[in-house]
């Protein structure tokens, strides 16, 4: 039976860190199901205030990250009042850094969504991958860091714009038989290519789904189990021929095919640069 419970995500900043966490845990206890309870952006007592009476309302678990050491205390005394778990989920974290670098903690509000260099390079990946979807502009894949190809519906895009969020400038390229890919993209030297493949039978699937949801009913090609195996196989050989990665995501969502393109590029780039740093 599923355990349904209230959750309250506290932050002063936008409330992504809390979110991650909380899902991590969630999905770790089968049957629970959270009613949650957003409270972002509480900076000051006034805000605060507001986000105890909605705690005192629907009590449950406290998921809190606030650098102002007043607010934490507040909210911490109250949850004790309330006898309710209230957790800083930051703070075995933060102890751990300042105990190993023997460094104090300095209280920065939403600190790591500040205007810097890393913050400027992914809003100039996310521009340069909305620019480079599906096949726009392929005259300059060249720039791009990493370069996604492979059939229709292989989760080229969201794969990219995830990516793009990480901060690499990434390219999707459509793949298809008997239609010649993009002239530059044979003579990719810097870029990283990977080739999205996935099951025959997934990609059919989601294809009709696609297909019904725009009211669509000539699709017997698009959705022809022998021609998607056709697609797949024009990909894998595309890879063999360039020594490109291929990449199944048939039982991968988006967040890990991207974490292993990320872990795959990394390596690619560390032989890259140093050229004799795997050898033996």
């Amino acid at each position: 039976m599923p355990k349904h419970f209230h959750l309250h995500l506290v932050s002063d900043a936008s409330g992504e860190t809390l979110t991650t966490m909380a899902k991590a845990a969630i999905v770790q206890l089968s049957g629970a199901k959270p009613n949650r309870h957003m409270h972002p952006l509480v900076r000051n007592q006034r805000q605060l205030s507001t986000v105890l009476r909605q705690i005192e309302t629907a009590p449950g678990i406290v998921l809190y990250t606030l650098m102002n050491p007043n607010l934490a205390e507040v909210l911490e005394n109250k949850c004790a009042e309330l006898d309710l778990p209230c957790v800083a989920v930051l703070k075995p974290v933060i102890q751990a850094f300042e105990t190993y670098l023997k460094m104090p903690m300095r209280a920065v509000v939403a600190g790591q969504h500040m205007l810097d260099a890393d913050y400027f390079r992914r809003i100039e990946a996310m521009n340069f991958t909305l620019g480079h979807d599906d096949s726009q502009h392929s005259e300059d894949l060249a720039k791009a860091d990493i370069v996604l190809i492979g059939a229709s519906r292989t989760s080229k895009t969201p794969t990219s714009i995830y990516l793009a969020n990480r901060g690499y400038k990434t390219a999707n390229v459509p793949l298809i038989p008997n239609i010649p890919p993009p002239p530059g993209l044979m003579e990719l030297k810097g870029p990283f290519v990977v080739g999205l493949v996935a099951s025959p039978e997934r990609i059919s699937e989601i294809r009709r789904n696609r297909m019904l949801s725009l009211n669509s009913t000539s699709f017997d090609s698009y959705i022809d189990l022998d021609l998607i195996k056709e697609e797949m196989a024009f990909t894998k050989r595309l890879c063999a021929q360039n020594r490109w990665q291929v990449l199944d995501v048939t039982r991968k969502s988006i967040e890990e095919t991207a974490a292993t393109i990320i872990s795959l590029y990394e390596e690619h780039r560390r032989q890259f640069t140093h050229p004799l740093a795997s050898r033996p």
